[in-house]
C-alpha cells in the first residue's frame, strides 16, 4: 500500500497547486551565457530542448553535502535508484536510471569523458567530495544528445566543476555522524587578480566505519585550478583526484543472514591455525586516480566561439586478499613437499592490481544567432591499462619470487567521435534539433587475465547514431516535444571474460514530452519507449570481485511515463514530486533449469522496478532556513532475468530529514552554515542491491540434474544522521 500513498499525495499536491495557482504575467530574464557554461554546452542541452533532462545546481547540492557520494545525493531525481555497498552512502556506491545500470551511464566532467575505459563503469570512490566542487550538472535520461566518451545508453550525467569567482573567498567545512563518519574540508579562492586570474582550490577528507560491518572508508582528495580570464577568453588548468581505501563489502549476505545480521561481512575471512575464524585487516580496495585537464574557450563574437579540451589522467591501485586453501597450480606455482607429504595447496595474500594511462582531446565550434544554436565538434582518446597479480605472502612459498607477477595481461582502446548538431527556430513556436554522430573504437587486449587464462581481444566498432526532435511552443507556460535517438555502444572488457561472443548492444528512444511553467507551478511529463537490440543486461550473477556480470537480451523494451512537478503551496512552503511508471521486458528469454531448457516467454528485465517515486516538502520561511522531507518509493524488482521468485527484491520507502540554516555575520566569518541530515527516519530495513545465481547439483542424484537458486543482498543503513557546519571567511 505504501506506493499507492505516496501516488495518492503526488496526486493531492498536484490538485492543491492548480486551485491555488495564481495568473501572473511571466518575465523573460535574458542571461548571457558564462565562459565557464561553455565547456559543457557542446554535451548539455537547453531547457527547451527535446531531450528530458534535469539540472542540479550548486546550492542544492551544498544542502546535504556531508559526505555522502554524489550519487546518493542525485536519488530523489525522476528514476532514479541509487545503491551503497557499505550501506551508508560513502565509499563504493551507485546510480541506475530507468532501470539501466552505471556501465551503461555516460559520465563526462567538463565535458571529458569520466567513464573507465574499459569496464565503461564510473568509480565515484576516486574522486571523494568532489560535490564541492561542483558548480552544476545535468542528467540527461534515455539517450540525451551526442556526448564524449562512450555512448550514453539510458542516461548521461554532464558535471561541471567550479565556476571562476570573482571575489576572494575561503570556507572550512567539518560533519560527523553515525558509523563513526567525519568529513572535514578546506576551500579557497583568490578572486580575480587584476581582473584576470583566480586561483582556488580544495583539500578534503572523508572517513567512515560503514554501516556493514568493517566497511571502513579512508577517502582523501584534492581539487586545484589555475585561471585566466577576459572578456571574451577563458583559459582553465584543471587537476583533481583522490586516493580511497575501502575495506571490501561486495560479497553481501544470503537471506537468512539478512534476518538475523543485516551487517554481516564476510570479506576476510579465515581460520587460524587454532581453528578460530578471523578476519583479514588488511581486505582492501587501495586506489589513486588523478586528473589533469586544461581548457581554452574562445569568444570570437556574438556568433562564433570555440573550445578545446585537454586531459590525462592516471590511475594505480589494486585490491588485496586472504584466501585460503588456494591450488599452486592457479598461480602457476610448482606443489610444495616437505619429506613424504606433498602439499596442493596454500594460505596466501593477493594483490590484483590495474594501472592504466589516459588521454583525451576534446574540440568543438558553437555557431549562433536568431534562428540557429549548432555544435561541430569531436573528441579522441587512447588509453593504456595493465592488468596484474602479485602474491605479497604465501604460507607455504613454493618457487615464487619476491614482486613476481602470476599473470599479466593489457588493454588498448581508442576511441574516436565527431558530431554535428543544432538547433534551427522556424519561428517563434517550433524548432527543430538534428544530431548526427560517428563514432569508431578500437580494443585490443593481450596476455592472460587472473584465471591464468589467454585473453586476446582485437574487435573494432563503427558506430552511427542519429538523433532528432521538434519543439513546438504552445505560450509562454508550455512547450511540448517529440525526439528519436539512435545509440550504440561496445561491450567491455569483463563481458569478454565471460562471453567472447558478446555482441555489441543498441538502443533506439522515442520521447514524449511536455513542460509547463509558471510562477508558483512547474509540471513535466513524458512517455519514452525504449527499444533495445542484444541490450546487455545485468544477469543478477557477479564475478569473484562483485562485478556484475552483463548477457545480451537479444530483443527488449522500456515502456514509461516520468512525472514531476514544484508546486509553491505558499511563500514558504512547497511540494516536489515525481514519480515513474514503467514497464521493462526482454521479449524472448530461454535458460536451462534442471537440465531442462526452459522457454520463459516474456520476462522482467532485471534492477528495473515498474514504479520508482520521490518527493520533497520544503518548508523555507526566510532565506537562512530551509527545512526538507525527502521521500523515496521503489517498487519490487528482480535481480535475474527469469522472473524467478528468489531473485526478487522487495519494495521499499525511504524518508530522509535535511535541515539547514545559515547565520549572517559581520565580522570574523561572512556567515556560519548549520545543516543536517537523518537519513531513513522511519529506520526501513530495506535493500536497494543484490545478485541472483544458479547452479547446477548433480551430485544429490546421479541420474538429474537439479538446479540450485540463490541471492545475495546488500542491505541498507537503518536511522542514521550527519551533522555539519560551514565557516565561510
Amino acid at each position: 500500500m505504501k506506493h499507492f500513498i505516496v501516488l495518492a499525495c503526488c496526486l493531492i499536491s498536484a490538485i492543491s497547486a492548480f486551485s491555488q495557482e495564481e495568473k501572473v504575467q511571466d518575465s523573460i530574464a535574458v542571461s548571457t551565457e558564462t565562459l565557464d557554461e561553455i565547456l559543457v554546452t557542446a554535451v548539455r542541452v537547453q531547457a527547451t530542448s527535446p531531450i528530458t533532462h534535469s539540472n542540479v545546481d550548486k546550492a542544492t547540492l551544498a544542502k546535504r553535502n556531508l559526505g555522502q557520494d554524489l550519487p546518493i545525493l542525485l536519488n530523489y531525481l525522476p528514476s532514479v535508484v541509487t545503491t551503497s555497498d557499505a550501506g551508508a552512502g560513502i565509499g563504493y556506491t551507485g546510480i541506475r536510471v530507468r532501470g539501466v545500470s552505471a556501465q551503461s551511464t555516460n559520465v563526462t566532467i567538463n565535458g571529458i569523458p569520466y567513464n573507465d575505459a574499459e569496464s565503461l563503469g564510473t568509480f565515484w570512490v576516486n574522486l571523494g567530495d568532489i560535490v564541492s566542487s561542483v558548480e552544476s550538472l545535468q542528467l540527461q535520461r534515455g539517450v540525451g544528445t551526442s556526448t564524449n566518451g562512450s555512448g550514453a545508453f539510458g542516461a548521461s550525467i554532464n558535471v561541471l566543476t567550479d565556476a571562476v569567482s570573482n571575489e576572494a573567498s575561503a570556507e572550512i567545512s567539518n560533519s560527523f555522524g553515525s558509523f563513526n563518519t567525519r568529513k572535514h574540508n578546506a576551500k579557497f579562492s583568490t578572486g580575480l587578480l587584476n581582473n584576470h586570474i583566480e586561483i582556488a582550490g580544495r583539500l578534503s577528507v572523508i572517513k567512515s566505519d560503514g554501516y556493514v560491518d568493517r566497511a571502513s572508508t579512508d577517502l582523501k582528495s584534492y581539487f586545484l585550478q589555475a585561471a585566466y580570464v577576459d572578456d571574451n577568453t577563458l583559459i582553465k588548468a584543471v587537476v583533481f583526484g583522490g586516493h580511497e581505501n575501502t575495506y571490501q563489502s561486495w560479497n553481501g549476505i544470503d537471506k537468512e543472514t539478512l534476518k538475523d545480521d543485516r551487517t554481516y561481512n564476510s570479506a576476510g575471512i579465515y581460520t587460524d591455525d587454532d581453528g578460530n575464524t578471523q578476519f583479514y585487516d588488511n581486505e582492501v580496495d587501495d586506489y589513486q586516480q588523478d586528473h589533469y585537464q586544461l581548457h581554452w574557450n574562445e569568444r570570437y563574437n556574438n556568433n562564433w566561439s570555440t573550445n578545446l579540451g585537454l586531459n590525462y589522467t592516471k590511475g594505480s591501485g589494486y585490491f588485496e586478499q586472504y584466501k585460503e586453501d588456494e591450488s599452486f597450480a592457479d598461480y602457476g606455482l610448482n606443489n610444495v613437499t616437505i619429506g613424504s607429504t606433498t602439499l596442493e595447496t596454500t594460505d596466501i595474500i593477493r594483490r590484483r592490481w590495474l594501472d592504466n594511462d589516459f588521454y583525451v582531446i576534446n574540440a568543438n565550434v558553437n555557431f549562433k544567432n536568431d534562428h540557429v544554436n549548432a555544435f561541430f565538434g569531436g573528441s579522441y582518446s587512447t588509453y593504456d591499462g595493465d592488468h596484474f597479480g602479485e602474491i605479497i605472502w604465501s604460507k607455504y612459498a613454493s618457487n615464487s619470487e619476491i614482486r613476481d607477477h602470476y599473470y599479466d595481461g593489457n588493454g588498448k582502446k581508442k576511441d574516436l567521435s565527431v558530431f554535428a548538431k543544432a538547433t534551427y527556430r522556424l519561428n517563434t513556436q517550433w524548432s527543430l534539433f538534428g544530431d548526427l554522430q560517428l563514432r569508431f573504437v578500437d580494443y585490443k587486449t593481450s596476455g592472460i587475465d587472473s584465471d591464468l587464462t589467454p585473453l586476446n581481444i582485437d574487435e573494432q566498432y563503427s558506430f552511427f547514431n542519429p538523433k532528432a526532435g521538434i519543439t513546438y511552443e504552445l505560450n509562454t507556460n508550455n512547450n511540448m516535444y517529440f525526439s528519436y535517438a539512435r545509440a550504440n555502444r561496445e561491450p567491455n572488457r569483463d563481458d569478454f571474460q565471460n562471453n567472447p561472443d558478446i555482441k555489441p548492444e543498441q538502443l533506439n528512444d522515442f520521447e514524449l514530452g511536455w513542460r509547463h511553467e509558471k510562477q508558483r507551478f512547474k509540471f513535466n511529463a513524458n512517455v519514452y519507449y525504449m527499444q533495445y537490440n542484444e541490450q546487455l543486461v545485468l544477469s543478477g550473477s557477479i564475478d569473484d570481485v562483485g562485478n556484475p556480470i552483463r548477457t545480451n537480451s537479444g530483443e527488449s523494451y522500456r515502456l514509461g511515463l516520468e512525472i514531476e512537478s514544484a508546486i509553491g503551496i505558499s511563500k514558504a512552503f512547497s511540494i516536489q514530486p515525481n514519480v515513474t511508471f514503467s514497464t521493462n521486458k526482454n521479449k524472448s528469454v530461454y535458460g536451462s533449469f534442471d537440465g531442462v531448457l526452459q522457454d520463459y516467454g516474456s520476462t522482467n528485465i532485471s534492477f528495473s522496478p515498474d514504479i520508482v517515486m520521490g518527493n520533497a516538502i520544503v518548508y523555507q520561511p526566510n532565506t537562512a532556513l530551509q527545512i526538507s522531507l525527502l521521500s523515496k518509493f521503489v517498487g519490487e524488482q528482480f535481480m535475474g532475468n527469469t522472473d524467478s521468485e528468489t531473485s526478487k527484491l522487495d519494495s521499499y520507502f525511504v524518508n530522509d530529514l535535511n535541515i539547514t540554516y545559515e547565520f549572517k555575520m559581520e565580522s570574523i566569518f561572512k556567515s556560519i552554515i548549520l545543516s543536517g541530515v537523518v537519513n531513513n527516519i522511519l529506520n526501513e530495513k530495506y535493500v536497494s542491491n543484490g545478485y541472483y545465481y544458479t547452479y547446477d547439483d548433480t551430485w544429490s542424484n546421479a541420474n538429474s540434474v537439479t538446479t540450485i537458486e540463490g541471492a545475495g543482498y546488500y542491505p541498507q543503513a537503518t536511522t542514521n544522521f550527519l551533522v555539519g557546519a560551514t565557516l565561510k571567511f
